[in-house]
């Protein structure tokens, strides 16, 4: 693919069509999506259509087969925002699509289904978003964990505009900016000026201070698993993370994040309106949780906008368990169906664990 200019959409420049809406623009130097009009009982997705200058930000690259490396800039090919990638590593991806069996219904399924599946290895990566693309994007890009201090004791850190993408989200994009990326953390990682470019288009980075972060906290940021279902062309994607284990009155608590990426496959706009979650604790316990939309929304997604990612949490008693569940989701006529969330497991780690429930 010719390098090009990043003055236009980016779908027309990465083979979703001329006429595709789902690109990013580059307007007032900053990127975004296009916002949706407000909604209605009956769904509308028309995009305001206010004039912006476009502004280039970079120079398109050809996208690559083997793994980015850390100080490479990137849009978002699903969300569009600008970011750098951090580090990488190789996480299983479950589809339960792949199986080739058909899927019982959602209240008969049983819990950690999708670890009976044969995995595939997927390339992910950690990556810092640009802040000014945050207020822009329909994803939560912020990491709460456990992570660890100077002397090792754990300690809860909310680190914003810090994102996980796959391999296949990644469109590598050159700049001379001599800042390309807005982030906190970017001045302390990446050599900020346009001379400390290498060869292959990435930043080089300040090794020792990101080396460091690698070591101390990709324990706990790491990716370990991918969980993937698609119903009636809506994908949903879940993504655990163990958080970590708090101890009060000699009862445990355990604590996991999860990021649910949902996407729409099909020409047909989607609206989610409920969610129905299923945990189940090694305990014995199963736990039913109904309500309306997610995190206080119901999304819709159309044409213009196909994907929405949020991120939740979920405590237990119990050092191990697992999720699953649907969410109902209505068309622009007013049909309604379940689209199934992939079951996944929420796994501990093993140093906080009673030693009566250690695997040996």
């Amino acid at each position: 693919m010719a390098i090009c200019a990043l003055r236009l959409r980016v779908a027309a420049a990465c083979g979703l069509g001329s006429g595709s809406r789902r690109g990013l623009m580059a307007a007032a130097g900053r990127t975004f999506c296009p916002l949706a009009a407000p909604l209605s009982r009956r769904m509308s997705s028309t995009p305001r259509t206010t004039p912006r200058q476009l502004q280039q930000v970079g120079q398109l690259e050809t996208p690559k087969k083997e793994s980015y490396a850390a100080g490479q800039l990137f849009l978002h090919r699903v969300f569009g925002y600008r970011g750098v990638v951090l580090f990488s590593w190789l996480t299983c991806l479950y589809d339960r699509n792949c199986t080739g069996r058909r899927h019982p219904s959602s209240d008969k399924r049983a819990p950690g289904g999708s670890e009976e599946m044969q995995n595939q290895k997927l390339m992910c990566y950690q990556v810092l978003v640009d802040s000014r693309d945050c207020p822009h994007i329909r994803a939560h890009v912020e990491a709460v964990a456990f992570l660890a201090n100077d002397d090792d004791s754990p300690a809860l850190y909310a680190i914003p505009g810090l994102d996980y993408a796959n391999h296949d989200d990644i469109l590598p994009y050159s700049s001379n900016d001599s800042r390309p990326i807005h982030h906190e953390l970017f001045d302390h990682f990446f050599t900020a000026t346009s001379e400390n470019v290498s060869s292959s288009g990435t930043l080089r980075h300040t090794s020792e201070p990101l080396q460091t972060w690698q070591s101390k906290q990709q324990p706990w940021l790491k990716l370990s698993s991918i969980h993937r279902e698609t119903t009636e062309g809506i994908r949903v994607s879940a993504m655990p993370f163990y958080m970590g284990m708090r101890e009060t009155r000699s009862t445990r608590v355990y604590w996991w994040r999860y990021f649910i990426r949902l996407e729409n496959l099909t020409e047909s706009p989607v609206q989610l309106r409920e969610r129905h979650w299923r945990i189940f604790s090694l305990s014995g316990t199963l736990e039913t949780v109904r309500g309306r939309g997610v995190i206080g929304r119901e999304p819709v997604l159309s044409r213009e906008q196909p994907a929405f990612q949020y991120s939740s949490h979920v405590s237990l008693q119990s050092p191990s368990g697992h999720m699953w569940g649907t969410f109902l989701m209505e068309r622009g006529d007013g049909d309604s169906f379940d689209c199934r969330i992939p079951p996944f497991a929420l796994e501990s780690r093993t140093e906080d664990q009673p030693e009566c429930g250690r695997t040996k």
